[in-house]
């Protein structure tokens, strides 16, 4: 997939976001629902963007967008959306340096999620974000 072709993919997830989120009623209470409740996450190789990158909408009412979406959703839910204060597995992981960098964007709780981190293997990546970046790609 080229670089191109992936911003068109991005390009359409947004938009589609940006449609489901109109199209959605609003909610009665002051209260902020599942449906705010959404990221478009991203796992490239390295610690610079590339082409070579894979990416899925999670949406979480209903889990879906990925093929972990439940553990995430669940996962995110007990971290009130902040992936950084996802527990740590106790997993021991091969010290092979070949870097992936994960990165978060849309809307937890009605507020802005920008997430980026760079792990030395995916490995650790998991160990640390849990399923939230368990897509199929690098």
């Amino acid at each position: 997939m080229t670089h191109s072709s992936v911003n068109v993919v991005r390009g359409g997830l947004l938009a589609a976001v940006a449609l489901l989120a109109c199209a959605a009623p609003a909610p009665a209470d002051t209260g902020h629902t599942a449906r705010d409740n959404w990221l478009l996450l991203t796992v490239e190789r390295g610690e610079k963007r590339s082409a070579e990158s894979s990416g899925d909408l999670l949406l979480c009412d209903p889990p879906r967008g990925h093929r972990h979406a439940a553990e995430a959703c669940a996962e995110l839910a007990a971290a009130d959306g902040d992936i950084a204060a996802i527990p740590p597995k106790d997993v021991h992981c091969p010290m092979v340096h070949a870097p992936v960098t994960a990165r978060a964007h849309g809307q937890w709780g009605g507020r802005s999620v920008a997430y980026t981190e760079t792990f030395p293997n995916r490995c650790v990546m998991t160990a640390r974000t849990g399923s939230v970046f368990a897509l199929d790609g690098p």
